[in-house]
């Protein structure tokens, strides 16, 4: 800020902002400001010492401040953005912010800095704890311990606030949000009336802090409430008791266990739709959970088992994510989710899950299995599943003699299915005739014949890359009904030339990675649409690539030939005129 700017300030200034380097809050300035109405001073070096009490007394028509990642240094911490902090100068070694022990190893040096030997590392990896009172004189690490009481939204976030005051947030009937995450704020950083008075407020975030239970005496007007990134191991009884408006509720990267819970925790919370608890310690679902909870986030937790009851209160939940837990399908109750009757989304991927869990949700739309333990798939697992979109099922344990024929004989509305990094040597029998993309990549795949792609005349992607199969393997006509095909991905296979009779809807070809020795002139003569063309590291030499084979393909975009043995050069016809590209080694 520059002191010519400073003394012209007009007295009717309603909106000042500021990104510099202010080290205190220019107060003899801002006292004239009468009418000022937002304050921004996010991203400068104010401090503690630099925000006196009576800075803000005159400001009564102030309705948004903003004081968001006001701090000289962070030597650990994260800063507002999410990047990783760096030092900038030697000197920064001998200070640190906070009273523990910087690993090494997190510290990013921009230059190369030499350390004096004078300097004591101990164990290996830590800077000692130097002039720790003179570097917090240098940080925001105490909120204003008055602010006007017109505020509408408050941003502390990304400081090093340590302490808030009763009328830092207290008494205020207007304020609406309030940021504060990624501060040091523990629960006794956080008095219990801190928000007396201000009823209304909607928003609060104390993510990122340190927390270790959720505050007290919250205001009854949340709306959304962000707890995540704390270290949260319990909910006091009564804490959400009087926020029947909360709709949004994030407890996600904390140290929940079922014991912090009981069956009140969320009981009251009429409103709510959205509770992420992802990433923590339960080991069950948590009891009387509201009724109107459309997403549930349950994943990365220590879940084994799931009773026929435990799920019966969600009655409207649509989202409902298991992911990363202990679940095996006898853990799974065929009744646990029986009252999900709008149920539409639902995660159960990297679980241990050795066969398909009975009683899957009937209206299910998008089923996540991958990454579990999964040896076989029968007749009745998707008897009941009939309006099911999406179904991966990759990375399981699953080969073709261990897929019944009928398996997917009820899914007509299924459009994706995944079955990728299995054990497959044929295609599954009986695919729905509804399928747009099939992924059958990383399998061991060695044949193809029309009789299991028969019928799939919607299918737009088939991808088979990472398998085995060789030019005579794939039998006449295993294309003839791909009618809709736009993409083929056929690489890191063994085929010796491109196979024959593509489809001519056909406009992607991944052929690279395999053993291609010759592009004859014939082939892509069924193929007039393609756009892009991929032989990337076959075997091809410039004697053996006819230029006939691209001189009708009007529409050809790409062709990548590099890291062949040696380089080929294509001609490209485009808008009338030839476009000469070579791509080699």
């Amino acid at each position: 800020m520059k002191d010519q700017e400073e003394d012209e300030l007009p007295l009717a200034t309603s909106r000042l902002a500021r990104n510099n380097q202010l080290q205190e809050l220019p107060y003899n300035e801002l006292s004239r400001l009468a009418r000022l109405r937002t304050l921004n001073l996010h991203n400068n070096h104010i401090n503690s010492e630099g925000l006196p009490d009576e800075a803000f007394e005159s400001l009564q028509l102030l309705q948004y401040i903003y004081l968001a990642n006001n701090k000289r240094w962070d030597l650990r911490s994260q800063n507002h953005h999410g990047a990783s902090p760096r030092i900038r100068y030697p000197e920064q070694f001998e200070v640190l912010l906070e009273k523990v022990l910087v690993p090494w190893s997190h510290l990013k040096v921009q230059r190369r800095i030499s350390v004096p030997r004078r300097t004591v590392l101990r164990s290996e990896t830590q800077v000692s704890t130097l002039e720790v009172k003179e570097a917090k004189k240098k940080m925001l690490t105490v909120a204003p311990q008055f602010l006007p009481s017109t505020l509408r939204i408050v941003d502390l976030a990304a400081n090093r606030l340590t302490c808030v005051y009763p009328l830092t947030f207290g008494h205020k009937s207007g304020l609406r949000s309030v940021y504060m995450h990624n501060n040091q704020l523990n629960n006794t950083g956080l008095p219990f009336d801190v928000f007396n008075g201000s009823d209304a407020v909607s928003t609060l975030i104390l993510s990122s802090n340190r927390l270790t239970y959720v505050p007290q005496n919250l205001p009854h007007a949340l709306v959304r409430l962000h707890l995540q990134n704390n270290f949260i191991s319990r909910v006091p009884k009564g804490a959400l008791s009087s926020q029947w408006r909360l709709r949004e509720l994030y407890l996600q990267n904390n140290n929940l266990s079922s014991e912090g819970l009981d069956s009140s925790t969320f009981s009251r919370l009429k409103s709510l739709e959205y509770l992420d608890l992802s990433n923590n310690n339960l080991t069950q679902v948590p009891a009387g959970l509201p009724a109107n909870i459309v997403i549930l986030h349950l994943g990365r937790n220590s879940l084994n088992f799931l009773p026929p009851e435990c799920l019966s209160r969600v009655k409207g939940l649509q989202y409902l994510l298991l992911q990363g837990n202990a679940l095996t399908a006898a853990g799974v109750h065929p009744d646990a989710f029986s009252h999900l009757r709008s149920l539409h989304t639902l995660h159960l991927y990297n679980n241990r899950l050795e066969r398909i869990p009975q009683g899957l949700p009937r209206r299910v739309r998008s089923l996540m299995l991958l990454h579990n333990q999964i040896t076989w798939v029968g007749l009745h697992d998707f008897a009941g599943t009939y309006a099911l979109v999406e179904l991966n099922l990759s990375y399981n344990r699953l080969y073709s003699a261990r897929i019944h024929r009928l398996a997917f004989r009820k899914l007509r509305r299924l459009e994706t299915l995944d079955i990728s990094a299995n054990h497959l040597t044929l295609l599954p029998a009986g695919l729905p005739s509804s399928l747009q993309v099939l992924n059958l990549q990383k399998n061991q795949i060695n044949s193809l014949s029309p009789e299991l792609l028969a019928n799939l005349t919607m299918l737009k992607e088939l991808h088979l890359a990472h398998n085995r199969l060789r030019i005579g393997s794939i039998s006449p006509g295993t294309w003839q009904e791909l009618y809709g095909l736009k993409l083929l991905d056929l690489s890191y296979n063994e085929l010796s030339y491109v196979p024959p009779d593509l489809p001519e809807s056909l406009e992607y070809l991944y052929l690279q990675h395999n053993r291609i020795v010759v592009i004859m002139a014939e082939a892509f003569l069924t193929t007039p649409n393609i756009r892009v063309i991929t032989l990337r590291s076959n075997r091809l030499l410039a004697a053996n690539v006819s230029d006939k084979a691209f001189a009708d393909l009007k529409l050809l975009e790409v062709v990548d030939t590099m890291g062949n043995p040696e380089p080929i050069s294509i001609s490209l016809l485009q808008a009338g005129r030839w476009t000469h590209t070579q791509m080699g080694t």
